[in-house]
Order: C-alpha cells, then sequence, then structure tokens
C-alpha cells in the first residue's frame, strides 16, 4: 500500500478534498461547511443526510456570533474542541459548567444530571446563549422544558447527544419546540460533533467578514 504524501499544513485541505470527491448527496452551499466539517470530525457521510437545520438558522447563528454570543457546552471535553483564537476574533466565549460544585450540588437536591442542573444554570445568565449539546439527553429535555415555560430562548441549540437512552426522542423534542437549532438526528453525535458545528460557524463567520472587506 503506498502511503500519500501530504505536507502537515495541507493534511485538513487535503481531507476536505477526499470528502467532496466521495460525498454523493447534494448539499446545499448554505449549510455545506457544517456538514462537511461534521463528516471530516467523524469520517461518517451519514452527516449529509441526517443533519437536520431549522428554518435560515445559519443567518440567525452567525447573527449571534457575531454580536459576541457565548456558547455553553455540555462537556468540557467540546469546549475544549472550540477554537478559542476564532472565539476570541468574534469575541465570543465558551463555557462549560459540569464541574462547578453549585451544579453537582443543584442536582443532587433536585434529583436530577448535572447536564440539566447546567442548564438551570446557563438560563439564569441573563445573556445571548447557543447552548451546544454533544452528550446529554437530559440537557436536551432541560432546555425544551424551559422554552416552554418561556424561561429561555437560546440564539441556537446544536442538539447532538449520542447514544441509546431518550436521545432520538430528546432531539425530536428539540426540533418540535420551534427553537432555532442545528440537530444530529439519530443515535449518533458527540462532543466532537457539538464542537465541529460551532467551529464551522466561527469559520463561516470568518469568510463572511473577509468577503465584506
Amino acid at each position: 500500500m503506498n502511503l500519500e504524501y501530504v505536507l502537515p499544513g495541507d493534511i485538513e485541505k487535503r481531507s476536505f478534498e477526499i470528502i467532496e470527491s466521495e460525498l454523493e448527496a447534494e448539499i446545499p452551499e448554505k449549510i455545506r461547511p457544517v456538514v462537511l466539517r461534521a463528516i471530516h470530525t467523524t469520517a461518517d457521510f451519514d452527516y449529509a443526510k441526517n443533519l437536520y437545520f431549522s428554518e435560515n438558522i445559519i443567518d440567525k447563528a452567525l447573527e449571534a456570533l457575531s454580536r459576541g454570543a457565548l456558547i455553553v457546552t455540555d462537556t468540557n471535553m467540546a469546549k475544549a474542541g472550540i477554537n478559542k483564537a476564532a472565539l476570541a476574533r468574534h469575541g465570543c466565549q465558551c463555557l462549560c459548567f459540569m464541574a462547578d460544585p453549585d451544579v453537582a450540588e443543584s442536582a443532587k437536591q433536585n434529583g436530577t444530571t448535572r447536564a440539566a442542573a447546567s442548564v438551570d444554570k446557563a438560563v439564569k445568565l441573563g445573556r445571548p446563549v447557543i447552548y451546544a449539546v454533544g452528550n446529554a439527553p437530559t440537557a436536551l429535555v432541560r432546555i425544551c422544558e424551559h422554552i416552554e415555560t418561556g424561561d429561555f430562548s437560546p440564539q441556537l441549540v446544536i442538539g447532538a447527544p449520542v447514544g441509546f437512552v431518550n436521545v432520538v426522542q430528546s432531539k425530536e423534542m428539540l426540533i418540535a419546540s420551534g427553537v432555532p437549532c442545528i440537530v444530529a438526528r439519530g443515535r449518533k453525535g458527540g462532543s466532537g460533533v457539538a464542537a465541529a458545528v460551532c467551529n464551522a460557524l466561527l469559520y463561516m463567520l470568518d469568510d463572511q467578514k473577509s468577503s465584506q472587506k
């Protein structure tokens, strides 16, 4: 087997060239960067068909990021995967509350998961929030509960928890809520996917601002 020689700085570019050459589905240009980055992160072409985008979500997401929206993640892994330089370029910040002592205490007192308690904490921030969920369906359920009661109006929810218990149901609940969202339908997802969607949007905002100069 012959190895392909690629300079280190060209590996990502070459990866996207391979994805483009093997992609069979027709992806609308507006959402294409998000889909391609999800595939790049997972090497899974199923994301070409299982990613759901609510109406005008790309424009809404880019507008929120351009105004410095706060990204909240349900895992520190997702937080670690979001490009810090890109966040800084747009005056954005990323937080994760999962390891906070007050979140652990709230979850214990209320008999909930820390992911759900983290949502409760994010609701109290009083700031425009993009919530990126790559692990916990209980976070999505809690987000939907707050939306239903009118306590929470996130700018965007990225629904990409992975697994088997209430994963599919929580994603469909999110879509039905009417909140602006990007959702990895089905059982697939993960912290890497949630971070990849965030990065794709940040890079799209880079391109948008460059084209306006």
